[in-house]
């Protein structure tokens, strides 16, 4: 088992005092189940921070990055309802990549993820990912880790602009881990493998950001394909 498809777009954000039960009403009952009705978009889900920042992280996995970049998809973010636009004002700090999934495997999904979130120096890009497989495939066998990913987001297509975008800055994460778990301090002790040192030297260039999220609301597109597939 692993992510449900071979691609994914991954969000993080603030959200505004005032926005925040809207925002959690909107995400529940439109905005997910819309996401997921689309052709080809396997599951959605969100997490609140236990550390780190932005405070929300969603996930949507799908079949692949060309369903992602499809004219499905791309009809809905060019044109959002008026709860959407209502919603996304109140939206801060945001961060959305449309990623290729490198790596993927587990044995279930679990109830916290730490993100990890870095860029990779140029012509060091290989070596990086070997490590990284390496390593998130002994993280995966730790007590109470369920799944490892690794994610690399295609910049053209997370840059595409559309209407729903339109007005606010949303930045791009080049490379995602995601370790995810039953519990917290299961899933902190397999993210602190990956030391911001040790991925130095094997590549990463910049700092790592990284944050745990606990799981708030999931939904599985249950009309089409919900085979979860390892990824390598």
């Amino acid at each position: 088992m692993g992510l449900l498809g071979r691609a994914v777009v991954a969000i993080w954000n603030d959200i505004t005092p005032e926005g925040r039960d809207n925002f959690i009403e909107w995400h529940n009952r439109q905005h997910i189940p819309e996401r997921v009705a689309i052709t080809g978009f396997r599951r959605g889900r969100r997490y609140a921070a236990e550390y780190g920042s932005p405070e929300y992280f969603t996930l949507y996995e799908a079949d692949d990055a060309a369903v992602l970049a499809g004219a499905e998809y791309l009809e809905r973010l060019n044109n959002p309802t008026e709860w959407t636009k209502e919603a996304t004002s109140a939206f801060r700090n945001t961060l959305r990549g449309v990623c290729d999934t490198a790596f993927s495997q587990g044995c279930g999904d679990g109830g916290y993820m730490i993100t990890l979130r870095f860029d990779a120096s140029e012509g060091r890009r290989e070596k990086l990912s070997t490590h990284l497989v390496a390593e998130l495939t002994k993280a995966g066998a730790m007590k109470g880790v369920s799944g490892v990913h690794l994610c690399i987001a295609d910049q053209a297509v997370s840059g595409i602009e559309t209407s729903e975008r339109k007005g606010r800055r949303v930045d791009v994460p080049n490379w995602v881990v995601m370790i995810e778990g039953s519990t917290r301090g299961d899933v902190d002790t397999a993210g602190e493998t990956l030391s911001d040192e040790t991925l130095r030297q094997e590549g990463m260039s910049g700092d790592m950001q990284r944050g745990l999220y606990r799981l708030e609301f999931s939904l599985v597109d249950v009309n089409g394909s919900s085979a979860s597939k390892n990824v390598a």
